[in-house]
């Protein structure tokens, strides 16, 4: 699924999940991370994100799907073989750990492919050398447990359809600055820069 940089305008969505699970926060952070495409990638994306849910036939309208979270994720039957479809057929999803997420994330994209497990991306995976290098990886954008950050993916024939970041945080270094007391522009900008990364990443496969 390949999508013009400069087609008529189209949107990023964020995935509306059941569970309990806090799908809607990070509020501030993909209306940053879509302006900052738009400047810096030349992007022509709507400026506010769209709500999609797991289930929903409306997934298939988006390149890339951002989900976060702290808590619990359940996805039912019927809607781990839409999301699985959606994936298959050239979706993106990026699943970002807001601290808490990991154990329910990984058991619910077992359903979505029972077949697949979550690897590190070694460095010199495409996704960290789009527009902007991070030759080390991930960036640190917020502390939890003294732990390095990592990028997972799930990989199905050869194409990586779901990146998770674990113990980054990059939703929170997209949100606008100030939000989180000692954030640094420097790291906010970090942490936008490895966003576009994935978008840029996810336009062009």
């Amino acid at each position: 699924m390949l999508y013009s940089f400069h087609a008529p305008a189209y949107k990023l969505g964020r995935l509306k999940y059941n569970g309990g699970g806090d799908w809607y926060g990070d509020r501030t952070a993909l209306t940053n991370l879509i302006r900052f495409c738009n400047d810096n990638l030349k992007t022509n994306f709507e400026p506010q994100e769209d709500i999609v849910e797991v289930g929903s036939a409306t997934l298939f309208n988006y390149p890339y799907i951002f989900m976060t979270g702290h808590g619990n994720v359940a996805f039912s039957d019927q809607e781990a073989r839409n999301l699985r479809k959606y994936l298959i057929g050239g979706g993106f999803l990026h699943v970002c750990d807001n601290y808490g997420l990991d154990p329910f994330i990984r058991s619910q994209m077992k359903k979505v492919f029972p077949e697949l497990t979550f690897t590190e991306l070694p460095l010199n995976y495409p996704v960290y050398h789009q527009k902007y290098n991070f030759p080390d990886g991930l960036p640190k954008v917020h502390e939890h447990n003294n732990k390095r950050p990592q990028g997972f993916g799930l990989i199905y024939k050869g194409r990586l359809v779901c990146f998770y970041d674990y113990e980054c945080d990059l939703g929170n270094g997209w949100e606008d600055y100030g939000t989180y007391a000692g954030d640094s522009q420097e790291t906010r900008t970090k942490a936008l820069q490895m966003g576009a990364n994935l978008v840029q990443y996810a336009l062009t496969q």
